[in-house]
């Protein structure tokens, strides 16, 4: 082959190799810094850039994006005396490349351990309870601290979230049953203050219930009451207006003696003197001549069936009295069999009828 074909081809070879070193195409959010004969020359930034071959060396590529970094759990001790362990989550951004290059060889190894030291220090102050109750005020703290000592590193911490707050078992059993007796009594107390409101609102019903069925029988006895007033005031005028006679009142009597025999027991019962004087006097009504109205005077009244009817009426007024004087008598029942003549009751209606048949 011939030498200058060779040669030819290494010049070639040689200016493509030196073109490419010369281009560095950055993506977008990235950024690689850039030094010349060993000192910090530029940054170069995202797009088409050239460099000078064999002269300026070109860094690895730095993420300018916000970046998420979990670190391990680490044990922490608190106020009181107790260990937990606590995961964090750290948020930081890349502001500014050539100091995270320059001023800190690993900004990952230093931000996690700066972050341990200064959750030591925030959680030391506090004791068990108020951690595990206290996330954001550590966090708030664990922020301010980073982002103060690593703003010369290059670096913006976004956020520090705490990820767990993991204490012994034995105090997690410990606060179980805390919680469990927490919730038992808060259960007790709801059931008692439950059964309380219940027994108010029943008292409370009953008492409505008995004032409302009191004053219900109140105005009952009370409208009872005055219908009975009323009726009786009307009876009594109804008497009044009417002017009973002896004979009206001996009737009643007559009308009250079988409801005093009513009853399967009542084999004695005593009859007043005043019955059997009321007894005789509606004998002695139905025995006499009644007047008639003035309705009826011009009327002739049917004499057959006037006449059974008084018949009737004196054998059962002559029975009443019989039975009347068995009870008053001394040596006990005795018969009585008494004659009753049967006058006509209606003298003048017998006296004009026999007139007006002749």
């Amino acid at each position: 082959m011939d030498p200058l074909l060779l040669v030819g081809l290494f010049v070639i070879l040689f200016a493509a190799i030196t073109l490419l070193k010369a281009v560095r195409i950055i993506p977008q959010a990235r950024a690689r810094n850039v030094e010349r004969l060993g000192r910090y020359h530029r940054t170069l930034k995202p797009g088409l850039n050239f460099v000078i071959p064999y002269i300026d060396r070109v860094y690895p590529m730095i993420d300018l994006r916000e970046q998420v970094v979990s670190f391990r759990p680490q044990p922490v001790i608190t106020e009181d005396n107790l260990v937990v362990e606590i995961d964090t989550v750290l948020y930081f951004q890349v502001t500014d490349p050539r100091a995270a290059a320059y001023e800190i060889a690993n900004y990952i190894t230093g931000v996690e351990q700066l972050t341990v030291t200064t959750l030591r220090n925030v959680v030391g102050s506090m004791d068990l309870e108020k951690t595990l109750t206290s996330r954001d005020t550590i966090n708030s703290q664990l922020r301010g601290v980073l982002d103060e000592a690593t703003g010369k590193w290059g670096l913006r911490v976004n956020r520090v979230e705490i990820k767990a707050i993991d204490p012994p078992k034995t105090i997690k059993d410990a606060m179980e049953k805390q919680m469990r007796a927490e919730r038992d009594k808060r259960a007790a107390i709801l059931n008692a203050e439950g059964q309380r409101q219940s027994q108010i609102l029943t008292a409370e019903g009953d008492k409505q219930s008995r004032i409302l069925r009191a004053e219900g029988q109140r105005t009952a006895a009370i409208l009872e009451a005055e219908g009975q007033s009323r009726a009786i005031d009307q009876v009594f005028q109804a008497v009044h207006r009417n002017d009973p006679d002896p004979k009206l009142l001996a009737y009643q009597y007559l009308q009250v003696l079988p409801q005093l025999a009513q009853g399967d027991g009542n084999t004695f019962w005593v009859i007043p003197s005043e019955v059997t004087s009321a007894l005789q006097g509606v004998s002695k009504a139905f025995t006499e001549a009644l007047p008639r109205s003035a309705a009826t005077r011009d009327e002739v009244p049917d004499t057959s069936a006037a006449d059974e009817e008084a018949a009737k009426a004196s054998e059962a007024a002559a029975e009443a009295v019989a039975d009347a004087q068995d009870a008053e008598s001394p040596n006990g029942p005795r018969q009585i069999t008494q004659k009753v003549e049967e006058p006509s009751p209606f003298p003048d209606l017998d006296k004009k009828h026999s007139e007006a048949e002749r």
